[in-house]
């Protein structure tokens, strides 16, 4: 079995509303730029597969739009209604930073349905793990409200149709998106079986969630918020201190990597010190954990990351990792981000910090 990749023309075409960067236009903010989350990051990502030769190792193509059934399991009806009337009529913004164009409405499902076609074939036995280019992305939505470019929540849509499928029942979801994954705990807080773990920046966004103190039912949601300008080796210890005995102790059927590259030293809208490498080696663990834990069930769906020119590299050094290929593409930024790495005195620091937490999640 081979890596499936999951992508849709069709999701780059979302867009709508007026901004610079992440502010509504007009008074004194002056048109242009439109928002961070834009197609190019994903399209170029696609393209630079094509380019190094790695889709043709890869299985790639789409999937459905999750259907009515499934996307009810998570938001109650009143949302999609208001949703696709409001997507019929022409687009607009029901929430916080979540503009839409027309047929808005339609291409989040595609998303959503990005998000389940991958983890139905990796749960089904199709493929040995599966990467969704998932767009619009879903870790911020709520299941009656959307916000941070999040308009349907893609990995509760896909764990749900997951559940009623009757294909898997406990699931762990980590996500290494630099900002916190507030619509997922929102959603499995309540859901002993399903455990959430959320890597963020701390109070980077949203401002009022991500606490380490929110624990969820039977422990079942940890937050390990970590300081602006953390890097590579920081992030990897906080999984094994942190994320690896976690996963261990749940024991979950499938893992589901919310994959957001904006944990990049390159990207707009965090101030953390990754590089292509650092999402390889966090790739690297995970399938070890997928290895050991559930049977290589492991499943990685697109977030956030604002950098055209980076998260292609990004997204490309951990396809590799997933599919095995031999297949290199250099990070272009690499060496100059491995020079700004933290100094030992910062990294013993965010050390000491970590092991304080595990200590509270009893780890």
């Amino acid at each position: 079995m081979r890596t499936a990749f999951f992508h849709d023309e069709r999701c780059f075409w979302h867009g709508g509303g007026n901004y610079a960067l992440t502010l509504p236009v007009g008074g004194f903010v002056q048109p242009g730029g439109g928002l961070p989350e834009n197609p190019e990051t994903k399209r170029r990502l696609v393209n630079l597969l094509r380019v190094s030769g790695l889709m043709a190792e890869i299985d790639a193509g789409s999937g459905a739009e999750a259907s009515r059934e499934d996307l009810l399991r998570v938001h109650p009806v009143s949302y999609l209604d208001a949703f696709k009337a409001a997507s019929d009529a022409g687009g607009g913004e029901l929430g916080l930073r979540t503009p839409f164009g027309p047929g808005g409405y339609e291409i989040a499902a595609l998303s959503a349905g990005l998000t389940k076609a991958a983890t139905f074939a990796v749960l089904e036995g199709r493929a040995r793990n599966a990467y969704a280019l998932s767009r619009p992305p879903g870790h911020h939505c709520l299941p009656d409200w959307p916000n941070g470019f999040c308009l349907m929540n893609n990995i509760a849509v896909a764990i749900r149709a997951a559940q009623a499928a009757g294909l898997a029942r406990r699931f762990a979801v980590v996500d290494w998106d630099v900002h916190h994954g507030n619509g997922t705990e929102a959603v499995f807080l309540d859901d002993p079986e399903v455990l959430t773990i959320s890597l963020h920046q701390e109070w980077n966004y949203p401002l009022d969630t991500g606490s380490a103190r929110v624990r969820g039912v039977e422990g079942s949601n940890i937050n390990i918020p970590l300081p602006p300008g953390t890097g590579e080796e920081s992030y990897l210890e906080a999984w094994d201190r942190i994320v690896a005995p976690a996963l261990a102790r749940h024991r979950p059927e499938a893992i589901i990597i919310a994959c957001g590259f904006d944990a990049s030293a390159m990207d707009p809208l965090g101030r953390m010190l990754l590089r292509a490498e650092s999402f390889r080696r966090l790739t690297r663990r995970a399938m070890h954990a997928a290895e050991t834990l559930c049977h290589d069930r492991l499943i990685l769906t697109h977030e956030g990351g604002y950098s055209e020119v980076h998260v292609p590299f990004c997204g490309h050094a951990v396809l590799e990792e997933l599919s095995g290929s031999t297949i290199r593409v250099p990070d272009p930024l690499g060496d100059t981000i491995g020079a700004r790495q933290p100094t030992m005195r910062w990294i013993d620091e965010t050390s000491r910090y970590l092991a304080d937490l595990a200590r509270e999640f009893a780890l």
